[in-house]
């Protein structure tokens, strides 16, 4: 598994007290919202309570009609009346009473279901269209932000579950937590104080099992937790293996390993299911034992209840009826404690991970005092320049060259030597970790990271197109160029050709990566995409590599047109693109160990000489005519 973002940074986790807070935090900006949806809550608390007594009301006023029917029957206890009866007018007959009970009763229940269709509305508002969308957001904006650093760390699949699940879980804690225990706890402060005020020993003897459900609602909180990070981190393998399956699924096919990959598939799937099954087990296990210590309640309820009863102490209605009632909400509150625990888990499991995208540091931005970058004229100066990705092992070493406006510069050299970091250092994808790279004169950190890159047009070794139309995709980084601006970008990179062919030309939408396109046909479409922004700086990460010799012909007979007068940059292997360079350098183990015109290195023995008699000798053996089979 990946490293979390924190921990490659450095930075201890958050406890689960400092996620807590900083997720209260996070529900104050949407302190109104969650306000609006509590004082719903407290009018259904209300209506509940008030209807639940005017049952009981209604019970006692049938039962003293029915004493006062049968007076010969043996006495009953007197009752004490509830304390909270509505007063009905003496002259109304039974059926009129009974059937302004009903109708109030009725009455409350209509409206607490009305009431609680706009509670789910609110909800729903609050967490779906607000808290959701917003801190989805927020964390997207985040990731635009961040560095190279941060995505080698961290896989598709795990980048892809935060945004999405973690989202969620997050969101969770708003509306299953934050917002449920707060209803819980005023719901069952109300109904003890009720209850207190009918009868406070039988409050406490139905209530002594309390504590304990306490205690055990604290213990399957730390159980559970270790099992819901496990699951977590499970879902994030099994996305990470799909997502893997379908971008390398040309190779899965050549090597025939389908069957391998859907028995790692199955195994990945199988093991979350495991997980799952194992968390829900000890959901079943804890549920039923809440639920039979409620349970408990009512049998102490109707065993002291009936005596108290019997007593004459309370009525059936008022007392007995109205305390059965507010029992079985009470235990249905405390039985909701498994839900929370449940939710509190999985929320701050999902927090966590949220928070260390947004927690994480952003290595390369503005500087507080950057200035807007003027039109570039496009000299470049590495001065005595180093670079670590981790501070100890220097992939740079003390580089210094200076590149005039409108020169072309070839980079050659093995893998692993330093080229294409080289370049990254120009946009500031990373910044030196010693030295300066100078635009213009100009410190590039000091320079408006947008502005700069607007500047600078690139081509990456692999090229990555958008879903979406061609035309789009070649106006990426200028959206408002015109239809003629495009053809012209295309033409220049030797692209306007095969995109007419196609059924609907620059309105062709095309598939994942560009997928229905060949490898130079995307690569020209990604030179179109850096040409057209007529940079002062052009990048381009070996992009002929994917292109057959007649195409780079075209290419570059067109690029000599558009570099001109822009300082350009190519890492190439090639001889032929080597040549076209003002200067070349050879890098070796992240130092530039020769630098000169194809000319001058041709005269040096050293590694370009080596490399360049190598493509020589190849290339007039290909020329050679076939030898005469041998009879």
């Amino acid at each position: 598994m990946s490293a979390s973002s924190s921990d490659a940074a450095g930075v201890a986790a958050p406890t689960n007290g400092e996620l807590i807070r900083r997720l209260f935090k996070l529900a104050w900006r949407y302190r109104m919202h969650c306000i609006a949806v509590l004082l719903i809550q407290l009018v259904l608390l209300t209506m509940g309570l008030v209807g639940l007594n005017l049952t009981g009301q209604g019970i006692d006023y049938i039962r003293q009609e029915l004493a006062a029917d049968h007076p010969g029957q043996a006495a009953e206890p007197v009752h004490p009346p509830g304390k909270y009866q509505i007063p009905l007018p003496a002259h109304w007959s039974r059926y009129e009473t009974l059937a302004f009970l009903a109708g109030f009763i009725l009455f409350f229940a209509v409206s607490r279901a009305i009431l609680n269709y706009v509670y789910a509305v609110s909800v729903n508002k609050l967490v779906q269209q607000k808290l959701v969308v917003d801190l989805r957001a927020e964390v997207y904006d985040k990731l635009q932000r961040l560095s190279f650093r941060f995505f080698d760390a961290n896989t598709t699949g795990s980048i892809i579950t935060r945004v999405t699940g973690d989202v969620q879980s997050v969101r969770m804690f708003v509306d299953q937590v934050m917002i449920q225990s707060v209803i819980m706890v005023i719901s069952l402060t109300v109904y003890v104080i009720y209850m207190v005020s009918v009868s406070p020993g039988l409050t406490v003897a139905c209530l002594a099992t309390t504590p304990l459900l306490a205690l055990m609602s604290t213990w399957f909180s730390k159980r559970i937790q270790p099992d819901y990070t496990r699951n977590r981190l499970l879902v994030e393998r099994m996305v990470q293996t799909l997502a893997e399956s379908v971008q390398g699924i040309a190779v899965t096919k050549g090597f025939g390993r389908e069957k391998e990959n859907r028995a790692k598939f199955n195994a990945d799937n199988q093991a979350c299911y495991d997980q799952q099954r194992n968390i829900f087990w000890s959901l079943s296990l804890f549920t039923p034992a809440v639920g039979f210590l409620t349970r408990i309640n009512m049998i102490v309820l109707l065993g002291y209840g009936g005596w108290l009863v019997f007593q004459g102490q309370i009525s059936v209605g008022a007392g007995l009826v109205v305390f059965a009632g507010l029992l079985e909400q009470f235990s249905g509150q405390v039985n909701n404690v498994a839900n929370v625990v449940n939710s509190v888990q999985q929320s701050l499991i999902g927090a966590r991970r949220v928070f260390e995208i947004l927690d994480a540091p952003v290595e390369v931005q503005d500087a507080p005092d950057a200035r807007p970058c003027p039109r570039l004229r496009g000299e470049v100066q590495f001065d005595r320049v180093s670079f670590s990705y981790s501070g100890i092992d220097p992939v740079l070493k003390d580089i210094s060259l200076t590149v005039k406006p409108g020169q072309c510069v070839a980079i050659l050299g093995a893998t692993g030597a330093g080229k294409s970091v080289l370049m990254s250092l120009i946009p500031r994808f990373w910044d030196p970790t010693s030295g300066a790279v100078l635009i213009d004169g100009m410190d590039a950190r000091t320079l408006k990271l947008d502005d700069l890159r607007r500047n600078i047009g690139l081509v990456f070794q692999e090229s990555f197109l958008f879903s979406n139309t061609i035309a789009a995709n070649i106006a990426f980084g200028h959206p408002l160029a015109t239809q003629a601006q495009i053809e012209r970008a295309a033409r220049i990179a030797a692209a306007h050709d095969f995109i007419m062919a196609l059924p609907q030309g620059y309105e062709t939408i095309l598939g994942e990566s560009g997928s229905s396109l060949s490898g130079g046909q995307r690569q020209r479409l990604a030179i179109a995409r850096a040409v057209l922004l007529e940079p002062a700086i052009l990048l381009l990460d070996d992009p002929t590599a994917a292109i057959d010799s007649e195409t780079e012909h075209e290419i570059f007979e067109a690029l000599d047109r558009a570099i001109a007068g822009r300082t350009t940059f190519i890492v190439a292997h090639r001889l032929s693109t080597l040549r076209r360079a003002d200067l070349i350098i050879v890098m070796e183990d992240g130092r530039i160990t020769q630098r000169g015109t194809h000319e001058e290195l041709m005269r040096v023995p050293g590694p370009y000489l080596h490399v360049a008699n190598l493509q020589l000798v190849d290339s007039a053996q290909l020329q050679q005519p076939p030898k005469e089979p041998r009879a």
